[in-house]
């Protein structure tokens, strides 16, 4: 049972946050609230009047809107083209549609452009799109599943105004999140729920992290301190002087990637921060093979591996943690024995000589399943019914499960909880203390720091500055991934006093 005696009041214009951990029926309460799951009993009430929803279609025509953790849009489609889509009564699908998009935008200084192809967009673009279809369909109370996973602390902060911005208008917005700092700076009130209960709630105004966490998960926060160096002077990935360029919709061509150089260590994590959009999907696709380069050199493991398949690539010991897990991890109507074999076809457990041994194949499942928490009634349910977390630690350990050499992890722990967060890190340190190098790119500036023996930023396809683990705070990052800044990038006179109250264990090995 995903939800019992859940009880929740949010009050009008006010920003509730809703915290708990991976699986703690969050996500599910939310679908009841906008309509895409009918409760077993119980009641809901809006402004007093007590509601009972069908469809997402009852939810919107009270008011109530709701913007996924995956987003909802369609590439191919424009901004008003999605906007639009399904409400055209509204306003019509042309110029009035467009002057209602741009009011909107501007009301709440949303920045959102009708005529650009969504595609084009960046991740904090795209949720923009999403909170303004939701606003466009009329709704008061927005529900937001996880909207800052996919942000950097600049997109945050500006997220944050656009909340403000809907509070001070009088809109209500219920704030799902597993991040307690955001939390307590957003939320007027927070509701904790642990395995499908209504725990408690807190006043922001008088709680500390730590007292969240222990509320949310009974137990402390982890924290991604990597302290012991592992590094090793063995060169396993080198990229030298990659180049790609894409052409825009409207012919031009541009470099995503712009002579980007460097290498990577066994033993090594090489953490690149950017604001999401400037080259590093380009990247991940350039050294997965998935993109041919216009120019430059990928040499893993001192072979030329720039002209190879993919698939070759795969086989030579490259994992993948991708970026979207539903679009590139996963097939999610799929069980999870299958999703287990994907990416790996051709190599043991799942297959012995040209044919595919299903048997092996079922039984590694289960041991992932087993090592790696993944939480589910068994192999054979579908991907799509595990929470966020448990997909994305069964694709961790199917992509551990093949002694890679190199593994390219893209938000490894974007939108899972703090319990599978100190897991997934657990096993990137442990793996990294066995040779492997590891290519983390993030938007959580906090993993990046914790888990990076050496950190670059990427600007607009180059890589702009690099800088110390060590001595970085997330606020001199995230200046240099806006541009701000560039170079080595040296912390300032006194910043290691803010490392200290920031390490929990006075720096000692763990």
């Amino acid at each position: 049972m995903a939800n019992h005696d859940i009880d929740i009041t949010v009050s009008r214009g006010t920003v509730h946050a809703l915290v708990g951990e991976n699986g703690a029926g969050k996500s599910t309460l939310m679908k009841i609230l906008y309509g895409m799951q009918k409760p077993d009993e119980g009641t809901i009430a809006v402004d007093g009047e007590q509601v009972s929803f069908g469809n997402p279609g009852d939810a919107i025509a009270r008011g109530i809107g709701m913007v996924h953790q995956h987003f909802m849009l369609a590439d191919y489609l424009t901004v008003l083209e999605n906007v639009v889509l399904g409400s055209e009564k509204l306003y019509g699908i042309g110029d009035r549609a467009r002057a209602r998009i741009r009011e909107i935008s501007d009301a709440y200084g949303l920045g959102v452009r009708p005529d650009a192809m969504v595609e084009d967009l960046g991740v904090a673009d795209r949720q923009r799109v999403e909170i303004l279809k939701v606003l466009y369909r009329g709704a008061r109370t927005l529900i937001l599943d996880e909207p800052t996973a996919v942000l950097v602390p600049q997109e945050v902060d500006a997220l944050f105004d656009n909340l403000r911005e809907l509070k001070a208008e009088g809109l209500t917005v219920i704030f799902i999140s597993h991040k307690l700092g955001e939390v307590l700076s957003v939320a007027d009130e927070i509701t904790v729920i642990r395995r499908g209960t209504t725990v408690g709630t807190a006043d922001p105004a008088h709680t500390t992290t730590k007292q969240l966490a222990e509320l949310m998960v009974g137990s402390e926060l982890p924290s991604p301190e990597t302290r012991e160096s592992t590094v090793t002077d063995v060169p396993m990935l080198t990229v030298d002087d990659l180049r790609l360029t894409a052409t825009d919709p409207d012919g031009v061509v541009r470099a995503v990637l712009d002579g980007v150089s460097f290498t990577i260590h066994k033993g090594e994590v090489l953490g690149i921060a950017g604001v999401e959009g400037n080259g590093q999907s380009e990247l991940v696709d350039a050294i997965m093979g998935m993109r041919p380069l216009d120019t430059g050199v990928l040499t893993l493991d001192g072979a030329d591996i720039s002209r190879t398949a993919t698939r070759k690539r795969r086989e030579g010991g490259m994992a993948v943690i991708p970026e979207d897990r539903h679009r590139h991890g996963l097939l999610l109507e799929a069980p999870l024995w299958e999703n287990r074999i994907l990416g790996h076809v051709t190599e043991r457990p799942n297959s012995k000589g040209a044919f595919l041994d299903l048997k092996a194949a079922r039984a590694d499942t289960e041991r992932i399943v087993r090592e790696y928490d993944v939480r589910t009634p068994g192999i054979e349910v579908t991907a799509a019914s595990l929470s966020g977390g448990n997909q994305q630690k069964l694709i961790v350990g199917r992509e551990m499960s093949h002694s890679p050499r190199l593994l390219i992890a893209a938000h490894p722990t974007r939108g899972v909880d703090v319990g599978a967060q100190a897991q997934i890190w657990d096993q990137i340190r442990e793996a990294r203390r066995e040779g492997l190098a590891v290519l983390l790119i993030s938007a959580d500036l906090d993993e990046l720091i914790g888990l990076s023996d050496t950190l670059r930023v990427m600007y607009r396809g180059r890589l702009v500055a690099d800088a110390d683990p060590a001595t970085i705070t997330p606020e001199e990052l995230g200046s240099a991934m806006t541009g701000a800044a560039g170079g080595h990038l040296a912390a300032p006179a006194g910043a290691d006093d803010t490392r200290a109250v920031n390490d929990p264990d006075g720096g000692e090995d763990r």
